[in-house]
């Protein structure tokens, strides 16, 4: 049980034996309620702390935690029928709308007995839980820790990142990095500044559906533009490119999302060239670089260290292999159009947190972060090799999916003619979550696809036994 679930389920209990308390009586101690429920003093904090924040108990310090009088009944809930009318009015106008319909897909946390092999966060096993816990300890002490950062970033951090991402030559400077709330806020920050509503932007298809989410929230027109075994298709981008107009394009380069498929030496070049030939920018968001596996080639340099033009606007986040709540990225952009994307988040956020910023380089800094990128890498390979064992043992009839020694993903495709919204809730009556194809193509998709992670699952063996659980949904909706 992992103590996400072990926190709802001791504070249920809790609720379901709040009446047996009179107003005010002191409930059992910490201790006490580790020993019954046999759980860790974190899950009892944590579950007294949900209690206290839905007004059921009083914690006092010193003296302990006591019932609460009984929450006031809410009052009726109001009539919200005239939103319908001025919201719609809105979208009538014309003005883009957020659709997120494929990104809380894989934010939406599963029930406590469903197996996760949809989420792209690594559990919580995966990740530096200590090393982080001790870099916003020492970060916390910092002189001027809590005090307002530079709207671009702390200089020790924006310096770390372009030795990261421009290579020990030093191609990049801390002056071209800006950083960024988080992947998806970088993405957004670079679409917004970049290209104007109405636009066309060059997306590879299939594509992360965060990256047309964002495209469309910002008024531009996703143009999809296909991948095969090399990465995105350069014939059809420069096609793309002369009939569109597009100045912009998006990809993913390295272990791309869904297809885990890393673009050729070949073709990155040629993805170079033609964007300037267009005098378009190329994002490239480069999410999945901490997360190779420890049985990986060496991998290719970033696109933006092979450019000294500012063609490259280079994403580049520590979230997935240090925390979800680790919003840190870093933009790196050269030229005007670093200007503009630093005026964008300025407007929209002013700056990124200064104690996180802190605890970042804190954690980055130290001998742990290395340590713990070897670790994952370790238990991403472990992890992927499962999962290949466990498609050939239960779904021998699918075409092999292949599973790249980076990232996360198995992007299954199913036999034509196939339904993936029906599989995907079987799956889930199952035991198991899924993620369907469909949200990650701009366009219709050509054939029916699922997507598979990895990462979030408790362990091998239950990764294991989610592809088992899927192999049955499979065969009850294979036979209908």
């Amino acid at each position: 049980m992992n103590n996400g679930s072990s926190v709802a389920e001791l504070a249920e209990t809790l609720r379901l034996q709040w009446d047996r308390y009179p107003s005010g009586e002191k409930l059992p101690s910490s201790r006490l309620l580790m020993e019954q429920h046999r759980v860790s003093p974190v899950t009892v904090s944590r579950a007294i702390a949900l209690l206290a924040a839905e007004g059921l108990v009083i914690a006092r310090p010193g003296a302990g935690v006591f019932r609460a009088e009984r929450p006031r009944t809410r009052a009726a809930a109001g009539d919200v029928s005239w939103q319908e009318v001025t919201l719609s009015a809105h979208g009538a106008s014309g003005a883009p709308l957020a659709e997120a319909t494929g990104v809380l897909a894989t934010l939406t946390v599963p029930p406590v007995d469903v197996i996760d092999l949809n989420s792209g966060y690594p559990h919580a096993s995966l990740l530096p839980e200590r090393g982080l816990a001790d870099a916003l300890a020492r970060a916390g002490r910092r002189p001027g820790a809590w005090s307002r950062p530079p709207v671009e970033g702390l200089a020790e951090l924006r310096a770390w990142f372009a030795r990261e991402i421009g290579g020990p030559e030093g191609g990049l400077a801390a002056s071209d990095v800006l950083i960024a709330a988080g992947g998806q806020s970088a993405l957004t920050v670079a679409l917004r500044s970049l290209a104007p509503p109405g636009a066309p932007v060059l997306v590879e298809s299939p594509t992360y559906p965060g990256i047309l989410a964002v495209a469309r929230a910002a008024g531009l027109r996703p143009v999809p533009v296909p991948v095969d075994g090399e990465g995105l298709r350069t014939d059809l981008l420069a096609h793309a490119f002369t009939t569109t107009g597009a100045r912009l394009l998006v990809c993913q380069p390295l272990f791309q999302n869904p297809t885990g498929v890393t673009l050729s030496d070949r073709r990155r070049a040629e993805v170079l060239e033609l964007a300037r030939a267009a005098g378009a920018f190329v994002v490239e968001d480069d999410y999945a670089r901490l997360l190779a596996h420890a049985d990986a080639p060496a991998l290719p340099r970033p696109l933006a260290a092979d450019d000294p033009d500012g063609v490259v606007v280079h994403v580049r986040s520590l979230t997935k292999a240090a925390s979800p709540s680790l919003r840190i990225a870093a933009v790196i952009a050269r030229g005007p159009a670093y200007e503009r994307l630093r005026a964008t988040q300025a407007v929209d956020s002013f700056f990124v947190s200064r104690p996180l910023q802190e605890a970042t380089l804190e954690l980055v800094s130290s001998p742990a972060w290395s340590r713990h990128l070897r670790t994952l890498g370790v238990g991403l390979r472990d992890r992927r090799q499962t999962l290949a064992t466990a498609l050939a043992q239960h779904l021998p009839a699918l075409p092999p999916a292949p599973l790249a020694a980076g990232g996360y993903l198995a992007w299954l495709r199913l036999p034509h003619g196939s339904d993936e919204s029906a599989l995907v809730s079987a799956a889930l009556r199952a035991g198991v979550g899924v993620t369907p194809g469909a949200p990650y193509f701009a366009a219709e998709p050509p054939e029916p696809h699922l997507r598979l992670s990895h990462v979030a699952a408790v362990s091998s063996s239950q990764l294991a036994e989610g592809v088992a659980r899927l192999a049955a949904a499979w065969a009850a909706t294979s036979a209908l």
